[in-house]
């Protein structure tokens, strides 16, 4: 047995490397993940009236699949059409999510189409986002708003680890890259300015959602059960490829939201 197979490899890529069986992302016991239809298992039927329903199937979301392949809880905190400023401004709290029954010891925040693509919000930047008194100084933009979400679920779980996903390229993008590129480029800004945080590029390592991937992987403009299942292996995969890659990060992984600390 060869231990260098396990560990990172000199220019090896995000997603050189696929996991079928979550690799190790199956550290982390407790999984949360925020986000839209596409993270909620969101499908397309027909209604009876040629109209088009939208259905939220939580057992077919990328975040179950996570689950069953890594055997880790795994909290789906998604619904179609969220975006961060409906999420942090009411309806995290009457659905019951920040209750610390549900700290984890990882995050995966997957949100910004519906908030810069669909509802045309600012993108924003870090000037948007205040370290005190967040929930009354931060700016109204998706970053602010984004920002106020990291800022609550570190003051639930301080110690977490966070991972914050990028949008695809391609499918649904259209004519809108440069929106999608400044959405990226704040993530990896969020990731430089909040501790144990992490982003998993998608757009700049996953695959283009090109017609051959969507005619594959899509039922109209959500991803089908085997779309969901293959980002399920994307982000463990990604996640993986982080720890490997910074293993000293994660040694501890195991006394998050403990008391508990080798120094």
């Amino acid at each position: 047995m060869n231990v260098n197979d396990y560990l990172y490899s000199e220019n090896e890529k995000p997603l050189d490397r696929i996991c079928r069986d979550g690799g190790f992302t199956s550290i982390f016991r407790t999984i949360c993940c925020v986000g839209d239809s596409l993270s909620s298992g969101e499908f397309e039927a027909t209604a009876a009236d040629g109209g088009t329903l939208y259905l939220d199937m939580f057992e077919y979301s990328w975040g179950q699949f996570i689950g069953r392949m890594c055997g880790s809880t795994v909290y789906n905190f998604s619904r179609g059409g969220m975006t961060a400023s409906e999420y942090c401004s009411g309806w995290a709290e009457a659905q019951d999510f920040w209750n610390p029954k549900y700290a984890s010891q990882a995050y995966i925040i997957a949100l910004g189409v519906n908030d810069i693509l669909n509802m045309s919000q600012p993108v924003g930047t870090m000037d948007d986002v205040c370290d005190e008194d967040w929930h009354k100084n931060n700016t109204a933009t998706f970053a602010g708003w984004y920002g106020q979400l990291i800022q609550r679920l570190r003051e639930i779980r301080p110690d977490a680890k966070f991972f914050f996903m990028t949008m695809c390229r391609g499918g649904w993008v259209g004519d809108r890259e440069d929106k999608i590129d400044a959405h990226a480029e704040l993530l990896y800004k969020m990731a430089e300015h909040f501790p144990n945080s992490y982003v998993i590029d998608l757009r700049k390592y996953g695959p283009v959602h090109d017609e051959a991937f969507c005619n594959a992987f899509y039922m109209g403009g959500h991803l089908n059960p085997m779309g969901y299942r293959f980002t399920a292996e994307e982000v463990t995969s990604y996640i993986d490829y982080i720890i490997r890659k910074n293993p000293e990060d994660f040694k501890q992984v195991a006394f998050i939201g403990t008391p508990y600390k080798k120094l």
